[in-house]
């Protein structure tokens, strides 16, 4: 018997890899910590992905009876989630983003970092599927926990060595890159608020799945 599914783990590896993005991140993470010392920005990586992965792993364990006692649809979620994140895209292309850097980087590493842009609607959705896909098998439940660490450790090393790259880029190329991560959260959280209308249209029967 083997201990570790290998086709499960990597399925689910891919999977929150591309929702997560962590290369992606990157960008958005040096604009919001733009203001920070390297130490701060250390931190605030270190609990952003704290953070996402402990609301992954509560909605892994909890998520179906959380949603469902609070009578709340994983669309619903997924359009909080896409206000939110638009929010801070507007912060971005105005210039404000030094604003969400308060209290040595906490605040912006829990959000929105931590969630909704690491530990989103789409990673939430995607653990509790794949958490219904182990059916209880020790193999699937152990590669299931190995994929998240694997994807944490990916998220952290992405995010702690976003300083480098800021130093390439220097003062200017920051600011840039901030204009330019604006546009594409904007972008996200619209595509996010637009699949939950669609999920809800197909839910009242107006639109065909």
């Amino acid at each position: 018997m083997n201990l570790v599914d290998l086709s499960f783990l990597t399925g689910v590896f891919v999977t929150l890899f591309v929702i997560t993005d962590p290369p992606g991140t990157v960008p958005i993470f040096l604009s919001l910590t733009s203001t920070m010392a390297a130490k701060q920005r250390s931190r605030a990586a270190l609990v952003a992905v704290a953070v996402a992965m402990l609301i992954i792993s509560v909605f892994a364990l909890f998520g179906r009876f959380i949603l469902d006692y609070m009578h709340i649809s994983l669309p619903a979620l997924q359009f909080s989630g896409g206000l939110l994140l638009l929010i801070v895209a507007l912060q971005l292309l105005s210039g404000k983003e030094g604003e969400m850097a308060a209290n040595e980087g906490v605040n912006v590493a829990l959000v929105p970092l931590g969630t909704p842009l690491l530990g989103g609607p789409g990673a939430i959705v995607a653990v509790m599927l794949f958490v219904q896909q182990t059916g209880g098998q020790s193999a699937r439940i152990i590669s299931l926990v190995i994929a998240m660490a694997l994807i944490a450790a990916t998220m952290y090393i992405a995010l702690r060595f976003a300083g480098v790259v800021a130093r390439v880029l220097g003062d200017g190329g920051v600011t840039l890159v901030t204009r330019i991560s604006g546009v594409l959260l904007a972008a996200i959280s619209t595509q996010m608020i637009f699949d939950a209308i669609h999920s809800f249209l197909i839910s009242w029967g107006v639109v065909a799945g």
